[in-house]
């Protein structure tokens, strides 16, 4: 086997002094198969080493939290025996490189990581992030993404329920693909990673092993450059027809007692799955690679313990029980090969046609991996925006008709009915609204899912962005009537080796942990994605917040949508005028700048509490939170939810801009055919509302002026994302 160069030693992406470290922990010079396991397990993808210092600083636990951090996915009781599981994941830089394999393979992996838990996936979400639509790589990235999420899910029959789309030209140079599944387990048939019993056989089930993603988890952890598309093969290719057979066959398992422990063999593949059981559980392996199934003639120890082939399983049998297990696998048209046996060296052992292919310490590789306080810097603050420099330059229907023709509010339409929404025959509320809800099946119970931030509130201020994406998802939430339990987090940013965007990394996680204690909204699982730059051009800072909350009754659930002509609109929530960082400066004034609206977490955790009394009680079914854009926006998206229009009335004080698109946070508009209870209600909750205007009609309007037919709004919103597709816009 060649020797270690220092060249060798870069091109792995290790530095002088990990490599220093590698020769302290081994004792000796490692060979190439070693080399390239404390590459991957010792990258930023796989090792967490510049975040995991700030990710201990979240919140994690809480009466209703089975599993935290640490497992393949966070597990919450939702009552009834029943456990929801869910997680999200990036798979940003594969889908930059090969945007339909790279998202699917996304796709593929999240649902893994839930199903390798005991849980059958019932909804899928994505947050998606594209750079500059008049960008030349845009539309190809658009497609190819949107094809890979609807192409895997919709062969694997599980419904994607809703997401998020953001266009910048920050992400020109490196898209965002986070995804996100739940799945349905009970709390009393859920499977862990840990291995354990000595002389237990180590099984490896699934699809064969080939050379595609080796070195995917390294590729992940750098900076993308003008030659990235030269890293094309460390893009893995995915078979969802091969995982719903997995699938299929892991739940059939699992309905047996014969599993001791079992991990998805996801980033690293077979290195990260098997080091991880082990270490877990304080034991040692021994791996016959020649086992391992093969689908590429003259494959290494290097590139079998490094690939990251989809749809493969590791998993640790009770002793006697591999017939029973291959019986199942064998049905299923699946590999099924014992490839090892655990030890109680703590050692992991590759043997390669009974010779010694590698020899390595577990602990060291998987827990004692460098854990780095890189130094930061705070984001210095910005100037707030005094709302009464703002004047309005064109009428307020022409002012709502560009927000909502604009690529930060365009209708995601042509996106979601790609997507297979209505598969199970459980979605209770689609794609397009404030959260997507699936009934929990047999049961009235439902959960409600949502994917928030909003990247430009987190660059202008990372502390109050971090706060802010945790509170949105929580109104999301809150809008349909559900109870939020707890998120998963997904940290894209640059390069953390950089002070400013460290600082950035630091923030957000500050806000965020703050926002989760005060709503008692705790984080159970997530992901970190860094190294999002190309040539030192960083990604705007995106912590993508998946939040999910439980509706006990869905015969008291809310939706965006106006149900009659007739009713009240009330805004429930204070306001003071922010225009920072609003649509309203970016689409209308052509400016990025200022200080995000602050978010009063006391006062959210307040009027998130009174909207659910309020849904719950059935006193209203129409809710939906104020975000981008503002209220003008909200009310029009409610208005066009149901083909109702609406006329808003002006107070009597304040900045008309401001009161109409200003995006104060911690705030809803209801609609109600009994305003008097809302207001009674808000009163004794402590909470600012008002009578904002009344629905009715065929159009938007404010103080009857200055309308808008809901024909036109439509056409414009629903227009825009059509045409950038086809090419008929720039």
């Amino acid at each position: 086997m060649s020797e270690i160069t220092q060249d060798i030693v870069k091109s792995h992406g290790l530095s002088q002094d990990e490599y220093k470290l590698i020769l302290d922990i081994m004792g000796r010079e490692p060979n190439l198969n070693e080399l390239g396991i404390f590459s991957v397990m010792w990258s930023e993808h796989c090792s967490y080493k510049s975040s995991k210092k700030w990710l201990k600083t979240l919140p994690t636990k809480a009466d209703w939290v089975i599993q935290g951090p640490g497992e393949n996915a966070g597990v919450i009781d939702i009552g009834d025996g029943q456990a929801a599981i869910f997680k999200m994941e990036s798979h940003n830089h594969p889908s930059f490189i090969e945007p339909y394999q790279g998202a699917a393979t996304g796709v593929g992996g999240i649902m893994r990581d839930v199903f390798t838990m005991g849980a059958r996936p019932i909804a899928n979400m994505n947050a998606l992030r594209f750079g500059d639509p008049s960008h030349p790589k845009t539309r190809h990235l658009v497609a190819g993404v949107v094809a890979g999420i609807g192409g895997y899910g919709n062969c694997m029959g599980v419904p994607t329920i809703g997401g998020e789309t953001n266009f910048h030209p920050s992400y020109n140079g490196n898209i965002l693909v986070n995804a996100m599944t739940v799945g349905l387990a009970d709390t009393d048939n859920i499977f862990y990673s840990a291995a354990a019993g000595i002389g237990n056989p180590v099984v490896y089930v699934g699809s064969k092993t080939g050379r595609d993603g080796i070195h995917g988890a390294t590729m992940a952890s750098a900076e993308f450059d003008d030659d990235s598309d030269e890293k094309r093969p460390t893009v893995q290719v995915g078979d969802p027809f091969t995982e719903k057979l997995l699938l299929e066959a892991c739940l059939e398992l699992m309905a047996t007692d014969m599993i001791v422990a079992i991990q998805d063999m996801g980033a690293a593949g077979l290195t990260s799955s098997s080091f991880e059981m082990a270490s877990k559980g304080g034991v040692g392996v021994e791996l016959w690679l020649d086992k391992v199934p093969m689908r590429e003639e003259g494959m290494t120890p290097y590139e079998l313990m490094l690939s990251e082939s989809q749809e493969r399983m590791l998993m640790v049998l009770k002793p006697g029980c591999e017939d029973a297990a291959r019986a199942i696998f064998d049905k299923w048209e699946l590999d099924f090969a014992v490839i090892g046996k655990l030890t109680d060296t703590k050692r992991m052992v590759l043997m390669w046609h009974g010779e010694v292919a590698g020899d390595l310490p577990i602990d060291p590789l998987a827990e004692a991996s460098p854990e780095y306080d890189r130094p930061w810097e705070p984001t210095p603050k910005q100037d707030r925006i005094n709302p009464d420099s703002l004047t309005l330059k064109m009428g307020h229907g022409d002012a709502l008709t560009k927000l909502m023709a604009s690529p930060d509010l365009a209708s995601r339409r042509w996106i979601w009915e790609q997507y297979d929404h209505m598969v199970m025959g459980d979605t209770v509320v689609r794609p397009g609204g404030d959260a997507g809800v699936v009934r929990v099946h047999g049961t009235r119970k439902g959960l409600a899912v949502t994917t928030d931030c909003t990247p430009r509130y987190v660059k202008a201020d990372p502390v109050e962005g971090g706060k802010q994406a945790v509170a949105e998802a929580y109104r999301n939430l809150c809008a349909t009537g559900a109870l939020p339990l707890a998120i998963t987090d997904n940290m894209n940013f640059g390069n953390p080796e950089r002070p400013r965007i460290m600082g950035q990394f630091v923030g957000a996680c500050q806000g965020i942990s703050a926002a989760c204690l005060a709503l008692d909204f705790p984080v159970v699982s997530g992901n970190v994605s860094l190294y999002n730059e190309t040539n030192g051009e960083a990604i705007m800072p995106t912590p993508a917040i998946g939040g999910v909350g439980l509706i006990a009754d869905l015969g008291r659930h809310a939706t965006i949508a106006l149900k009659r002509q007739d009713s009240a609109l009330v805004l429930l929530g204070a306001a003071t005028g922010e225009m920072g960082q609003s649509l309203y400066l970016k689409t209308i004034e052509g400016r990025e700048e200022g200080t995000p609206p602050p978010v009063d977490l006391m006062a959210e955790r307040r009027v998130g509490t009174l909207v659910r009394e309020l849904i719950g009680l059935g006193v209203i079914r129409t809710c939906h939170d104020i975000s981008d854009g503002g209220l003008m926006v909200a009310v029009a998206e409610m208005c066009l939810a149901a083909n109702i229009g609406a006329d808003l009335h002006l107070p009597e004080k304040g900045n008309e801009i401001a009161w109409l698109f200003g995006e104060d946070q911690g705030r809803y508009i209801v609609a109600t055919r009994d305003p008097d209870s809302v207001l009674n209600a808000a009163i004794t909750a402590n909470v600012p509302a008002a009578i904002i205007g009344q629905a009715g009609g065929n159009v938007i309007s404010v103080e009857g002026k200055d309308a808008v037919s809901l024909a036109d709004l439509r056409k414009a919103h629903e227009d825009w994302l059509p045409s950038m597709m086809d090419g008929s816009i720039e």
